[in-house]
């Protein structure tokens, strides 16, 4: 009965633990045509010309944008470890009276060290019918890691550019006016995809030195890092529920050590001789 006892209280003990650190682990799967939170507030109204010139906006804003048919315009937002952002593009076309066919429209997605970032899911690139109204662009990122290798081309912290344009269209619909609705949303993947490492400092244009960041601060600046964070900061990028699993792992372990050695103690000893008459 003990033994009973013992190897429940086992199971329950487990069973507890793994509760705590499966919501934090367990995502749901990707959406290949995720759309913008309805909740999101209004963000920017302009967009740049250029990476350098690019509007930063948050996650969870909506930034628009008027411009002409055939221009490039830039936008910036911050993604921090363990999240996957999903970009959303809608683009409003000119009217179909005055457009000679059909339109091809593009997002592409680049980090804080310009490098194109590739979509796991969504539609990049889309074709426009002549008479259709607008097009729906989306890309869905892989998870953003704390740290990567050299020669890797993952996802890492910092800022993200987000570019949009027309890629093929007749020569005589270049400089209609269009207006662009830009959204950004970030899903925490948790430990799932965790590393062992971490960036000195995220991916950040304008990041270079600590001397340049001393000089920030006793000017009172603040530093690029800091202008480009999320609203609530970096994360130090060294925690994740990796931990959890990793603590269930090792209590379950001695857990099932115990139980072993309850079930299987008495097991060797030699049964006892009555002693001769």
């Amino acid at each position: 009965m003990r033994t009973a006892r013992t190897l429940a209280a086992a199971a329950l003990a487990g069973a507890a633990l793994l509760g705590l650190a499966a919501p934090a682990a367990v995502a749901d799967s990707p959406s290949a045509t995720a759309t913008p939170d309805t909740r999101t507030t209004t963000g920017p109204t302009e967009a740049g010309t250029s990476f350098r010139t690019a509007t930063r906006f948050l996650p969870g804003q909506h930034a628009t944008a008027r411009a002409a048919t055939g221009d490039y315009l830039y936008w910036v937002f911050p993604a921090d470890t363990g999240q996957r952002p999903t970009v959303n593009a809608t683009v409003t076309l000119p009217e179909a009276a005055l457009r000679h066919g059909p339109s091809t429209w593009r997002i592409d997605v680049y980090d804080g060290l310009r490098r194109r970032q590739s979509c796991m899911y969504g539609t990049q690139s889309r074709t426009a019918g002549k008479d259709a109204a607008k097009v729906e662009l989306a890309c869905v990122l892989r998870p953003v890691r704390a740290s990567a290798d050299a020669w890797a081309n993952d996802p890492l912290p910092g800022s993200y550019y987000v570019r949009l344009t027309v890629t093929g269209l007749p020569d005589e619909d270049l400089g209609q006016s269009f207006d662009a609705r830009l959204g950004v949303d970030l899903k925490d993947e948790g430990g799932a995809h965790a590393t062992d490492g971490a960036l000195a400092v995220p991916l950040v244009p304008g990041a270079t030195t600590a001397d340049r960041a001393e000089a920030d601060a006793d000017a009172g600046r603040p530093s690029a890092v800091e202008a480009a964070a999320p609203e609530d900061g970096w994360s130090s990028g060294w925690w994740s529920d990796r931990w959890l699993w990793t603590l269930a792992g090792g209590v379950l372990a001695a857990l099932a050590g115990v139980g072993g050695y309850v079930l299987t103690r008495g097991a060797g000893r030699p049964s006892r001789v009555p002693p001769a008459a």
